[in-house]
């Protein structure tokens, strides 16, 4: 337990002092900020092997809540950009835009499975994946 206890400390000492590691953890800040584990779940829905998508999406939720724990507790913030309030409206303004993007794509991608190879469609379909892809990216001002 003691040892746990001076890990958090070296490392909160460290984001206190060190401006490399403040704006690493605050890089993760904000994507933390820009994820959502709802949205994340649709995607799940893709995966023909269901016992598998869940088992993969529990590991990634697990190590999001995990992350956002440590966050909390390195940087003493009790919820995400708490330092940045002008970023987190920003960010929180974007997404009933973006959730309908997200959904879009996720049909997209299940009507693109299901079709058949050659299906004159098929174009279509893909063009709707990359313009859904691009719309995300530039909405969350990411790449991805």
């Amino acid at each position: 337990m003691k040892a746990r206890k001076e890990r958090l400390a070296l490392l909160q000492k460290m984001h206190k002092q060190w401006p490399f590691f403040r704006t690493l953890l605050s890089n993760l800040d904000m994507v933390l900020a820009k994820s959502d584990l709802r949205i994340a779940a649709r995607y799940v829905e893709l995966v023909e092997d269901k016992k598998l998508g869940k088992k993969i999406f529990a590991a990634i939720q697990a190590e999001w809540v995990k992350t956002n724990e440590a966050l909390n507790l390195i940087t003493g913030e009790a919820q995400r950009l708490q330092s940045n309030p002008a970023l987190a409206r920003s960010i929180e303004h974007r997404f009933p835009y973006l959730d309908p993007l997200n959904h879009l794509q996720v049909e997209l991608m299940r009507r693109y499975r299901l079709r058949r190879e050659g299906d004159p469609q098929n174009a279509r379909v893909q063009t709707g994946i990359h313009i859904s892809i691009n719309g995300v990216a530039a909405g969350l001002r990411n790449t991805g």
